[in-house]
């Protein structure tokens, strides 16, 4: 009989060898071929580990026969600097073990600095595709986005929740819906967390969810995707929209430190340059569009909402005239704005919310919520919606719910922006849109 007790050996790793802690140490790693040179007496394997690839020094003799790109190995050897070698260091290699062989060659070269691929190609290759370097360094920082969110709110008191991604009625109203039979009812997929983080908002009072959203939008464009990873807090008790604003300039420079402490190899492959975080402008949605318009000789077409182009105006205008690569756009018109959006007592015209744009993108949406029943149930009906639909959300106002508010994240987007990519679908790793649904 074999028992178990929790206990596993890491292997070694990249950043082991990196920080030079191994330097002329025996050293045993399991990777996959990257890339082969035959250099006449001695052969170069590159080895492709988890994170980071190891330039290894083969003698004659030392390779199996057959060896090739793809195959996953066990090398041992001894660790030496170098500083010619990619990273300052390589292995002087003893002996190689074959682990696994391909079946067939790779459909592109990995061993390229660059794959160049047109996204067409690219995608329905994702599943080897994402083994370049360059490729899954985009996802290592993505990586340090979620987990950056993660913790800077856990250490804000917030707790991590998850809703369910069936419903009976979408939280955003409209028709951009993926509609589900559900055991004979109609339901559909969630179109956000919004009823159900401000629920939970009057339970724990700060919550927070990293989970998939699912919009059912025709759309063919570069910032857009059908099914996305949402990023979502909600804060009760609090004194004003601008404590979710401040919340989210709080992790922005949480996430900014950590990605340029432990994420400096993948910022460094991609050339990223991580944004200043000192402070954030906040400007109304009107002041905005005027000032932009102003200043490029725009004309403003639409006065209820913010136009791709104007982001990308307001982004400009706030990086040269503030140096900034972040812009609060507040005050978004209650047109435009769901109906759970507190409006603004000053002017009902207007609501209590905000987007924050980044390098010209919008990537976040939020603002301060109804949170009394009369004036929740008020808006519904002025808006055609029957409150009787949504009894259960309503629920928590009729009971006593505390001012609160909070905000989404586009998580795609967010990487997009901070790794300078032109296509959301390149910070998705199997992206959906409306022709894609493989791999």
């Amino acid at each position: 009989m074999k028992f178990v007790t929790g206990e596993s050996k890491k292997p070694a790793t990249y950043q082991d060898i990196a920080e030079g802690g191994l330097n002329n140490r025996p050293v045993s790693l399991r990777g996959a071929v990257h890339a082969l040179r035959d250099m006449g007496g001695v052969t170069f394997l590159t080895l492709r580990l988890a994170r980071g690839a190891v330039q290894c020094v083969c003698p004659p003799g030392a390779l199996p026969q057959g060896l090739r790109e793809e195959c996953c190995v066990e090398l041992s050897g001894t660790v030496r600097g170098e500083p010619r070698a990619p990273g300052g260091f390589e292995i002087a290699v003893e002996s190689v073990a074959v682990l696994s062989r391909p079946a067939a060659p790779m459909p592109v070269s990995l061993g390229k600095r660059r794959l160049d691929l047109h996204l067409d190609t690219e995608l329905p290759l994702r599943p080897v595709v994402l083994r370049h370097p360059r490729e899954r360094a985009v996802f290592k920082i993505q990586e340090g986005l979620v987990r950056a969110f993660r913790d800077y709110l856990t250490g804000e008191g917030f707790t991590e929740i998850h809703t369910p991604k069936i419903v009976h009625a979408g939280a955003e109203g409209g028709s951009n819906i993926f509609k589900l039979d559900y055991f004979g009812k109609k339901a559909c997929l969630t179109q956000s967390p919004q009823l159900y983080k401000q629920t939970m908002a009057g339970v724990f009072h700060r919550v927070f969810e990293v989970g998939p959203v699912f919009r059912a939008e025709k759309h063919a464009t570069p910032r857009h995707l059908n099914e996305y990873t949402g990023l979502d807090f909600e804060m009760g008790y609090i004194d004003s929209f601008y404590d979710i604003i401040e919340m989210e300039a709080g992790y922005l420079r949480h996430a900014m430190a950590l990605l340029a402490r432990e994420y400096r190899l993948e910022l460094d492959l991609l050339g990223v340059e991580l944004p200043a975080m000192d402070q954030i402008p906040c400007l109304r949605f009107d002041a905005a569009k005027r000032l932009a318009a102003e200043k490029y000789g725009c004309q403003i077409r639409d006065p209820y909402d913010l136009e791709p182009e104007e982001e990308a105006r307001i982004g400009q205008y706030v990086k040269e005239e503030l140096d900034s690569d972040f812009v609060f756009v507040t005050h978004y018109p209650s047109k435009k704005r769901p109906f759970y959006a507190m409006d603004d007592p000053d002017d009902a015209r207007y609501t209590l919310s905000f987007d924050l744009l980044f390098r010209g993108l919008e990537v976040t949406t939020g603002g301060q919520r109804i949170h009394s029943w009369a004036a929740q149930t008020a808006k519904m009906e002025a808006r055609g919606m029957d409150p009787a639909e949504f009894e259960s959300y309503l629920m928590i106002h009729r009971h006593g719910m505390p001012p609160h508010g909070g905000l989404g994240i586009g998580l795609e987007r967010l990487t997009m922006q901070l790794c300078g990519l032109d296509n959301i679908r390149y910070a998705s790793l199997f992206p959906r849109d409306r022709t894609r649904m493989v791999p």
